[in-house]
């Protein structure tokens, strides 16, 4: 009798249970506020993983360089860059879509303005690339600018014209020409090969989501590999990277150096690492840890797991991205996320197929992880654009107005107010 009651009355109940569970987490998945929080989530843990990782890269670079004797003098600039980046986040994400409409062609002009004075006596060359501003004390990257630029005015371009993209003229101008010419163009001036790439990528998935035939790519994808060819036999920096990526070049004391200490980096950080802030490669062995090498640096001082959990972090926002995508009726919306999307990612694959040695050294920053104000302040940037756009899906607006600030939250378990 005991065992019918068992087998036809508790295990029911227990599977309707657990199965209510399943489903009040998916019906969760399924809320507005979804796309919102956990793009606001990773990029935030993103950020924070990234100032860690910063400060234990450049500890040792930090005491050498300064006359105090102080590891903290790139944690604290990046510090400040996250800070400023973080406002400038917040404030783009309430920044309205028609808004995002109108600030296309500024924004991008004042990119391009920005990207011609590199050529000035302002310009200066890093590693071969001409692709930096030095203002004082101050030097910023206005190619990052630029791709904020280009992700708009294609999204705004190509959502105008949607119902004619079947046209060869009409996907070409004025995107292609001259807005994604002159960009590139700008920047292919100064040499800089990985920022030229993610641009392309940016350009790629701008014109996939817009809906352009795929027998155009055909020929975009032609004329940009033959681009990139002309640009690493014409310098003899970047055939030496080939050289090193291809086996050619194994010398531990020239170009080799750091794609071999990065991966002996991961080498020795195993399985489970060897502790975070007591990396080895970063005593000068490893040149750039703070910068394209931190992957590298993470995975030696957090190993297997610590890699992992940043690849999982890149693949949630790409998903989340895609959420919004799905989600939006807007095709502006769209084809904005979408580029931002390829922007992020295609950067990451980048930096971390580099350090593995699965891609040649280009030269691009982990996004959001890596040092450099410019990378950062723009990526979280264009994150807060995204966060604007999430705001928009149905129903998610009137949630968050609907939700109790953190403040009131926490006021309200103030001894004085439970009785209120």
């Amino acid at each position: 009798m005991s065992a019918t009651a068992t087998s036809s009355g508790v295990q029911p109940a227990a599977r309707r249970e657990e199965s209510g569970r399943v489903g009040g987490w998916l019906q969760r998945l399924d809320s507005p506020v979804t796309s919102y929080y956990v793009l606001l989530s990773v990029a935030v843990v993103l950020v924070i993983i990234g100032l860690i990782m910063v400060l234990s890269a450049s500890s040792v670079m930090s005491l050498v360089q300064t006359n105090n004797g102080t590891p903290y003098l790139y944690f604290k600039k990046q510090l400040q860059f996250a800070l400023m980046g973080a406002v400038a986040m917040a404030v783009a994400a309430h920044v309205p879509v028609r808004s995002w409409k109108a600030l296309s062609v500024p924004i991008l002009l004042v990119a391009l303005f920005l990207q011609l004075l590199v050529f000035t006596p302002l310009g200066i060359s890093v590693n071969g690339n001409r692709n930096w501003l030095a203002v004082g004390p101050v030097t910023v990257q206005p190619s990052e600018f630029a791709k904020v630029g280009l992700v708009l005015v294609g999204a705004a371009v190509l959502s105008a014209k949607r119902r004619s993209l079947g046209k060869l003229g009409h996907v070409v101008v004025p995107f292609l020409f001259p807005a994604a010419l002159a960009t590139i163009g700008l920047v292919l001036a100064g040499h800089d090969l990985g920022t030229v790439m993610v641009m392309g990528g940016v350009v790629a998935a701008v014109l996939f989501a817009a809906g352009v035939p795929r027998r155009l790519f055909i020929w975009g994808a032609a004329t940009f590999t033959t681009l990139a060819v002309l640009m690493v036999v014409t310098s003899p920096n970047r055939l030496a990277r080939f050289d090193v990526w291809l086996g050619k070049d194994t010398d531990p004391y020239g170009a080799a150096r750091q794609p071999l200490h990065g991966r002996y980096a991961l080498a020795d950080g195993g399985w489970w690492g060897v502790g975070l802030g007591a990396s080895r490669e970063k005593w000068s062995w490893l040149p750039e840890a703070h910068n394209d090498f931190i992957f590298a640096i993470l995975g030696e001082e957090l190993g297997l797991p610590g890699t992992l959990v940043m690849l999982g972090l890149f693949c949630a926002l790409a998903l989340v991205c895609y959420r919004i995508v799905l989600r939006s009726k807007d095709t502006f919306v769209r084809i904005s996320t979408a580029g931002v999307m390829a922007w992020i990612v295609c950067q990451a694959i980048i930096n971390i197929g580099a350090v593995i040695g699965l891609l040649p050294v280009i030269g691009v920053p982990l996004p959001l992880v890596s040092y450099g104000g410019s990378s950062l302040m723009t990526s979280m940037f264009a994150l807060g654009m995204l966060l604007s756009f999430a705001r928009q899906e149905p129903g998610c607006q009137e949630a968050l107005s609907a939700k109790p600030s953190v403040v009131r939250r926490s006021l309200a378990v103030l001894p004085g107010r439970r009785g209120r």
